[in-house]
């Protein structure tokens, strides 16, 4: 016998497919939404709606916006020639949180990844090269992960951007604030001093 009614079992389904929702915890949040008043509910369900209908990608950057083009790229204060590129429109929030850098963003929307057949094409790197002999730029601040195939991607960009005029950074890595040395494993020491800094 069943017991737990259809819709909930569908929105149960709904939730589970989201990335780092479990089984259980989307019975949690279903339980959650079903015992909140209606119009919690009905209010969840018209901005899930409004996603689609109103979130656009920026056709310099790539950003997820609701005008075109997007607030940082039509942002005067900003510095055009300076790009930070990104995997995904998270590692862009994360960066804005610091408050630090005041460039532009290009968002190539995944990584290199022949396995799972993601190769340069179902990525935004030729408008990158585009955009790069499109607007004059100083620097390239490529911002991928340290992971292999953020390794690979950042590897990619570099060399697909040796013939063009621009300057080409890495974003460092290294030791993590508050990180006893003697813990740090092998590759992230090397590359905390490749990227030592003077003073």
């Amino acid at each position: 016998m069943n017991v737990v009614p259809p819709a909930l079992a569908r929105l149960i389904e709904d939730l589970n497919r989201l990335p780092g929702v479990g089984r259980k915890t989307a019975t949690r949040l279903a339980l959650h939404l079903l015992r909140r008043p209606a119009a919690e509910a009905k209010a969840l369900a018209r901005d899930l709606q409004d996603l689609h209908e109103t979130i656009r990608l920026c056709s310099n950057c790539f950003a997820f916006s609701e005008t075109e083009p997007c607030a940082i790229c039509a942002d005067p204060q900003r510095d055009s020639s300076l790009i930070c590129v990104v995997e995904e429109a998270a590692d862009l929030m994360a960066i804005e949180k610091t408050g630090t850098f005041k460039g532009q963003y290009h968002i190539l929307h995944g990584v290199l990844s022949p396995m799972d057949g993601i190769g340069p094409e179902e990525l935004k790197v030729q408008a990158l090269l585009d955009r790069i002999d499109r607007q004059p730029v100083a620097e390239v601040l490529i911002a991928t992960s340290s992971t292999v195939p953020g390794e690979a991607t950042a590897a990619y960009l570099i060399d697909s951007m040796r013939q063009k005029e621009v300057k080409i950074t890495r974003l460092a890595c290294g030791i993590p604030m508050g990180m006893d040395i003697k813990y740090a494993d092998e590759l992230t020491l090397s590359r905390a001093i490749e990227a030592r800094k003077r003073y």
